[in-house]
């Protein structure tokens, strides 16, 4: 099917180079882009449907070295003072 889009003059001059930089004709390559657009809307809706949302939550898995310790305010301080020190040569 024929159809007419209308690009701005460096758009279209980059995707005709990009084309003919990979052998394809623009047709070539407009079709796998758009392809390839039509996948990615399409696997986003079966993610919305699956989730309410496009993506999947993160997954938090515990920690493999065993339960960490509750940190004090002074020593959460003390150790991000020592990143710090760290960070700009001073330790």
């Amino acid at each position: 099917m024929r159809t007419t889009i209308d690009l701005p003059d460096d758009l279209f001059r980059r995707a005709k180079s990009t084309a003919a930089l990979r052998g394809l004709s623009l047709k070539e390559m407009f079709t796998s882009f758009v392809e390839a657009g039509l996948s990615e809307v399409d696997e986003e809706t079966v993610e919305e449907e699956k989730y309410g949302h496009a993506t999947p939550l993160p997954v938090v898995f515990p920690a493999s070295l065993g339960p960490i310790r509750s940190l004090t305010n002074s020593e959460i301080e003390e150790i991000l003072l020592q990143e710090d020190l760290a960070r700009i040569g001073k330790h």
